[in-house]
């Protein structure tokens, strides 16, 4: 799994192929495998000499691994970045000289894409910790290690060095950091506690969708529980995640029939919404963001290697919908 960088600052990911994994394109066994990076970063490193197999490169993404190969990937550091340092307010929960704990509002978007160029939180952390961020995971991603939705809230880790970064992420890869998420869904689940699993990939009806795929995706298990009911129209979960994929709550959700309130993407909930009296349905429908929270996030310090844990409170949105269908 991923090492610490090395003296010329490449970072280098390595893993063996397990055995019954043999038999795919590297391409596609290193994005079901490494956590953070997309397909098509991981074809550009390919093409671009960065991967090796038992020793020796790899130049076609197309190339098949084999039970027990041994895989390196060498991650080239970042150049210099031209963002634009914002000076946004940030709800900073812990601080230290090797990470940051952010408590993300929703509405915010983690990093710089098209549609989203400035005004994100990868603007914000650059005006907060100047250039000590430049070249710590990436060009337009400085630090970040992991990302929440635009609509969701909560608790993020965000890497202040090179070796922390490297850290956190294999913390990710081999799914030891602890994440916990409070939803409000639709209905009540018929099993009050479970566990959801399904591959998830890109839709292919919808391509600005996720969905539980049948062939390919990547394996995603999501652990929920119900914490509160409100009558037979919603229910206040607990989701727990054993992997993080992209949308993993909201698409593992909505396949229970429980789509989260205000999801503009998985939503559906407006059948239920008639069952609520006219008050509560008008809160439902002027929402324009899904109801999740990332309220609790543990993890190894790299440096302290002492695990540390934090949680945030719901959201003030967030309690008072609980509040007014407490019914």
């Amino acid at each position: 799994m991923p090492t610490s960088p090395s003296q010329d600052q490449n970072t280098y990911l390595r893993v063996s192929v397990p055995s019954g994994k043999g038999g795919v394109r590297i391409d596609r066994f290193l994005s079901d495998t490494l956590e953070g990076y997309s397909r098509n970063r991981l074809q550009g490193l390919i093409a671009d000499s960065q991967v090796q197999v038992n020793g020796t490169l790899v130049t076609e993404a197309k190339r098949k691994v084999l039970d027990g190969d041994d895989v390196v990937v060498t991650v080239p550091p970042a150049v210099p970045m031209e963002l634009e340092a914002q000076d946004i307010p940030l709800d900073i929960v812990y601080e230290d000289d090797d990470l940051i704990i952010i408590n993300k509002p929703p509405g915010l978007v983690v990093h710089p894409a098209p549609g989203n160029p400035d005004n994100t939180l990868v603007n914000a952390l650059l005006a907060h910790c100047g250039d000590s961020l430049s070249g710590v995971g990436g060009v337009a991603r400085p630090g970040i290690v992991h990302r929440l939705d635009k609509g969701t809230s909560g608790l993020m880790v965000v890497a202040k060095n090179g070796e922390t970064h490297a850290s956190l992420s294999e913390q990710f890869a081999d799914h030891s950091i602890e994440r916990a998420y409070r939803a409000l869904v639709w209905g009540v689940p018929s099993k009050l506690h479970g566990t959801v699993e399904g591959n998830i990939g890109r839709s292919p009806r919808n391509r600005k969708k996720m969905a539980i795929v049948t062939r390919g995706g990547k394996r995603a298990v999501t652990h929920y529980k119900v914490e509160r009911v409100f009558g037979t129209a919603a229910s206040l979960i607990e989701c727990r995640l054993e992997t993080g994929r992209t949308h993993q709550i909201r698409v593992h959700m909505a396949s229970l029939g429980h789509a989260i309130v205000g999801d503009p993407l998985y939503g559906g909930g407006e059948r239920r919404a008639r069952g609520l009296d006219t008050h509560l349905r008008d809160v439902a429908r002027a929402l324009d963001h899904q109801v999740l929270h990332a309220y609790l996030i543990g993890i190894c310090h790299p440096r302290y290697q002492k695990t540390m844990r934090w949680e945030a409170e719901l959201p003030c949105y967030f309690s008072d919908i609980i509040e007014k269908w407490n019914i």
